[in-house]
């Protein structure tokens, strides 16, 4: 592919620019992203300087590196850096709400049939706890239009219905949900919505106030780049004081005032509240600018289309394959760089994991769902042609030696 970025590299001096294994064929985004250079040695910089005065870090320069942070976030993200928490990751963020949310009962949770597994076990507890039940509803997984899955989400809403929690991005598919709608929807039924973003925030575009939910969770070590334990959690306007916070600290203050002014720790008070849980290494937070200002230089919108033609890539060369089917709508608002593929009843997850892994270095997850067994398939700016026919080669192997 022959894309210039914004900062002129072309496509194999922005892969450079990243700390990736050269023998391996990374192409699992999805679950954790690589560093670029210039991230690593920003969080390490300022481990360098946590290690070795720790007391003039954390109480002098960490106050303004975490303001700078949450305000470079807020703005790409389209947000109100007053009601942007950070977390160590989204699941830490859904357990926030799922553990202290108040829901009256009784009634019922709903969910997708499609969730990520621990979050599904998570609101399965809060539902116990509440006295509520659990209920999950059918997805329309190849849907052709976005208003498929909003038909489907509204019918399965009921009187019952306390709260709707669903995925952006589906984890196993790479389905990109209509959040938007789906929030507006449960909105007119009185319905909190919960959103857990993991996947979206430099996947797709996203203007959180615009989006309307509740409550909004995501990472920011996936496609954001930035470094492992980096997440947050985005209060919907008037959701402010529905929550309380896993761990009493220093942040509890009873008699609290002037709740959304900076204070001198690098946040609001009210933020203060949630955040801090005490003493613990937030060096991933306040890397989140280096993270976006580097693929800001390469332009979002140029990696955007130049992700879209290797997603069209990963297509067409599992076309040629008979034996998977595509999982992933076609549709462009339906899906982003995650693409899937139905795999034939007859292979074995473990072995298939194993072999990729140790025979051909290539990292791309084998997924088990009821309905059968998906190959997920990530692909970011520093992917290449190259490497997607390397798991194609490698799939047909496979599956020619089962």
């Amino acid at each position: 592919m022959n894309t210039r970025f914004a900062n002129g590299w072309n496509a194999a001096q922005a892969r450079l620019a990243m700390m990736l294994d050269p023998v391996v064929t990374n192409l699992n985004t999805g679950s954790f992203g690589p560093l670029p250079k210039a991230v690593f040695e920003r969080v390490t910089h300022l481990r360098h300087r946590l290690a070795e005065e720790p007391m003039d870090f954390l109480i002098r320069e960490m106050p303004n590196h975490l303001w700078q942070a949450r305000t470079a976030l807020a703005d790409f993200l389209h947000a109100d850096p007053c009601r942007l928490i950070f977390t160590a990751n989204v699941t830490t963020s859904i357990n926030l709400i799922a553990s202290s949310l108040k829901l009256s009962a009784p009634g019922e949770i709903l969910l997708t049939d499609h969730e990520y597994g621990a979050m599904h076990w998570c609101w399965e507890r809060a539902a116990q706890a509440l006295g509520l039940t659990l209920r999950t509803f059918a997805l329309p997984i190849l849907a052709r239009e976005p208003q498929e899955i909003v038909d489907a989400a509204s019918a399965a809403m009921s009187a019952r219905t306390r709260l709707f929690f669903f995925s952006h991005v589906l984890s196993p598919t790479g389905l990109v949900l209509p959040a938007k709608e789906l929030c507006a929807a449960a909105r007119r039924r009185g319905i909190l919505t919960v959103v857990d973003g993991a996947h979206a925030p430099a996947m797709v575009p996203l203007d959180l106030d615009d989006l309307g939910a509740d409550f909004y969770g995501a990472n920011c070590h996936k496609w954001l780049l930035a470094p492992t334990g980096c997440g947050f959690l985005y209060l919907g306007k008037g959701n402010e004081d529905r929550l309380q916070p896993l761990q009493v600290s220093w942040g509890w203050r009873p008699d609290r005032t002037k709740l959304d002014e900076r204070d001198d720790a690098g946040s609001t008070p009210r933020i203060r509240f949630y955040e801090f849980e005490g003493t613990r290494d937030i060096c991933p937070w306040l890397t989140v600018p280096t993270a976006i200002d580097f693929q800001q230089a390469l332009g979002f919108d140029i990696i955007r289309k130049h992700n879209e033609g290797l997603a069209q890539k990963v297509r067409d060369r599992f076309a040629r394959i008979p034996q998977v089917s595509l999982a992933t709508p076609t549709h462009a608002d339906l899906h982003g760089f995650l693409t899937a593929f139905r795999l034939p009843p007859s292979v074995d997850a473990p072995s298939w994991r194993k072999a990729l892994w140790e025979r051909y270095r290539i990292e791309a997850p084998i997924v088990e769902r009821p309905e059968g067994l998906l190959l997920r398939v990530s692909t970011h700016f520093y992917n290449t042609a190259e490497e997607i026919d390397r798991l194609g080669a490698a799939v047909e192997t496979l599956l020619a030696k089962r």
